[in-house]
């Protein structure tokens, strides 16, 4: 299989899972609004999610529950995002934002349902022992939270508004909570499930993550807002310091490059084995979307 091919098949599998796990709530605004939010997407976080385990002997009807839950908390992450309190954004995966389409509470609320969901799905008893399952737990909950996620997003806000531009180590600081801490935690996460040493795989996401981000701001400048399904160069519209600001277009493509090597050289222990997760780090940086 390509890497396309298991991208596919495993955002397949995560879809039907999280479809499951919402299936029996009640049809109210708020679980519509969950149901739309988890709807699309790469799965790229699932992805290294699942491929983790594989590397490790961990079948997807095993990983699936965890994947489902970075994919729950992605999401939500996203609907927070979107609102006109953080980023403003009236548009993701080409489709209306959750509190464009319904309103800013019912958002607010989905966004929650959606953090809470993640944790209950690690907590399922195919993910191994309570101690393995609370590993999973306590990593997603400090990339998640002041550590990792919501750490980057409050460095971001409070960017818009410094007197000075971010320096490139500040933008580096921040991006590895906001965009990296989940595509680390989602890396990781297979060895966790299997008892392994994620330290190579920590190594490779930290990597992967922070070029993942630089060709999220290359697309802010060159993409076409059709292809990426949402607002295109709105980074020089609010004036904010980026990896393209400051290296330039050709400094922040070489530097992506040099990331994915470094991102391919933490796997060498792993062998061929290692295929998908490399061809995926490749994949961060030519993408359209």
């Amino acid at each position: 299989m390509t890497f396309q091919d298991i991208l596919q098949a495993d955002a397949a599998l995560v879809q039907a899972r999280l479809d499951a796990a919402l299936a029996g709530l009640d049809d109210v605004p708020v679980v519509q609004a969950m149901r739309y939010a988890v709807q699309g997407g790469k799965r790229l976080r699932a992805f290294l999610v699942m491929e983790s385990a594989r590397l490790h002997g961990v079948g997807p009807e095993v990983s699936v529950s965890a994947a489902a839950a970075v994919e729950a908390l992605h999401a939500y992450s996203l609907i927070h995002d979107d609102m006109p309190c953080m980023d403003d954004d009236d548009l993701r995966r080409g489709l209306p934002t959750v509190h464009v389409k319904w309103d800013e509470a019912t958002a607010v609320l989905a966004g929650d349902a959606l953090q809470t969901l993640a944790f209950e799905l690690l907590c399922d008893p195919a993910l191994g022992t309570a101690e393995r399952r609370l590993a999973l737990v306590a990593g997603l909950a400090r990339a998640s939270g002041a550590q990792g996620m919501v750490l980057g997003q409050a460095l971001d806000i409070a960017a818009e508004t410094a007197a000075e531009p971010l320096t490139l180590p500040e933008i580096t600081r921040l991006q590895a909570g906001k965009t990296g801490a989940l595509i680390c935690f989602s890396a990781e996460a297979g060895a966790l499930i299997a008892g392994a040493d994620p330290a190579p795989l920590r190594a490779y996401a930290q990597a992967l993550g922070l070029a993942f981000q630089i060709a999220d701001d290359i697309l802010d400048v060159e993409g076409d807002e059709a292809a990426t399904g949402k607002r295109v160069g709105k980074d020089a519209e609010a004036g904010k310091a980026t990896f393209v600001s400051l290296l330039g277009l050709e400094g922040a493509r070489a530097r992506a490059r040099d990331l994915v090597l470094q991102a391919e050289n933490a796997l060498s222990s792993y062998g061929e084995g290692a295929a998908a997760l490399i061809a995926a780090a490749r994949f961060v940086i030519s993408r359209q979307s």
